[in-house]
């Protein structure tokens, strides 16, 4: 690849590596591993998922960080997280419900995990924000700074603040995340189903952040109420490339027309973003666990390759896998 990176991506899968059914998870966890995102070691490389449990009190899911070891091959797991890596928030607090997903990057000798916190509603499902929790054990444990967020609601984007994806560049945290544009039924008595677009904030220390209040960085390709989610940035060359997730806001669970996919934008800057879907590189298979859907992607370096982490059908109920760019 040139230093001057084409548009144009080329993923080359390298299949599931990652089943929760094959696997004891922690807290009880039977079901998912959403949203992986990668930790590189020396030797190996640890990669964090969100699992679920089910709320003995209602039945309904709670979603706990775990991690898996792998090869810096990824065809072996070489260790599984005995219990989840952080517990859930207080009661009341943004977090109490569930993290999903969690965002790990090295800043000096610590590693900081940038939180999406889930919280229920009574007349919506669910609200989100971000925390901040920082390991000083490489990535085993992490403690909150406090227990609330670090990037939330605000004056123009009302609800729904999550999915951070956290770098630093120069003397700057940058970190593009999701922001809420409007809760919908699709019937009058329908359940209310969620629309949210990607924004941008910057931070001269990680833990006070100024958004780009409610602009809109990625634009929509199916309508306005396109939900775009988990943005992940990588700089190839020397461009910036934007994976991430969109879907229908409504109908989308059951039907794969309207289910989620994988977008692409680039940039030069890092400021304004030029959508290329055409260029992702990858899409959903002919068959098996990601022919439905492609969801959840996250971009990292290893061994001077650049690698594509992803969930595929049922939002990551059957696991996650891996591709190579070529």
């Amino acid at each position: 690849m040139s230093s001057l990176a084409p548009r144009s991506l080329k993923w080359r899968k390298l299949g599931r590596i990652f089943d929760p059914a094959q696997f004891e998870l922690p807290n009880h966890c039977e079901e998912f591993a959403q949203s992986p995102q990668a930790l590189v070691f020396d030797d190996f490389v640890r990669i964090y998922f969100s699992a679920r449990e089910r709320d003995s009190r209602n039945g309904k899911y709670l979603s706990h960080v775990c991690f898996a070891d792998f090869t810096k091959d990824f065809r072996e797991v070489t260790r599984v997280s005995d219990r989840t890596v952080i517990e859930l928030g207080k009661l009341g607090c943004f977090d109490e419900h569930g993290i999903f997903p969690m965002n790990v990057l090295r800043y000096g000798d610590k590693v900081y995990g940038y939180t999406c916190g889930w919280s229920r509603r009574t007349s919506v499902s669910v609200e989100t924000s971000v925390g901040l929790a920082i390991s000083v054990d490489d990535g085993l444990t992490f403690r909150r700074i406090g227990d609330g967020p670090v990037l939330t609601s605000s004056l123009h984007e009302p609800f729904l603040v999550g999915d951070a994806f956290v770098r630093v560049h120069g003397d700057l945290f940058h970190m593009w995340y999701i922001f809420g544009t409007a809760w919908k039924r699709a019937s009058e008595f329908a359940a209310p189903e969620r629309t949210y677009k990607i924004g941008h904030a910057v931070s001269h220390d990680g833990v006070s952040w100024i958004k780009e209040e409610a602009r809109q960085i990625i634009p929509d390709r199916l309508d306005s109420d396109e939900s775009q989610a988990l943005p992940t940035v990588a700089r190839i060359g020397e461009r910036y490339h934007m994976i991430f997730c969109y879907r229908q806001s409504t109908d989308f669970r059951a039907n794969k027309d309207r289910g989620y996919r994988l977008g692409h934008a680039w940039s030069t800057d890092m400021g304004g973003w030029n959508r290329d879907d055409a260029s992702v590189g990858i899409d959903v298979s002919p068959d098996g666990w990601d022919s439905d859907m492609l969801c959840y992607p996250h971009m990292f370096e290893c061994n001077g390759r650049t690698y594509l982490l992803y969930n595929g059908n049922e939002f990551g109920r059957h696991g996650f896998g891996i591709a190579v760019l070529e």
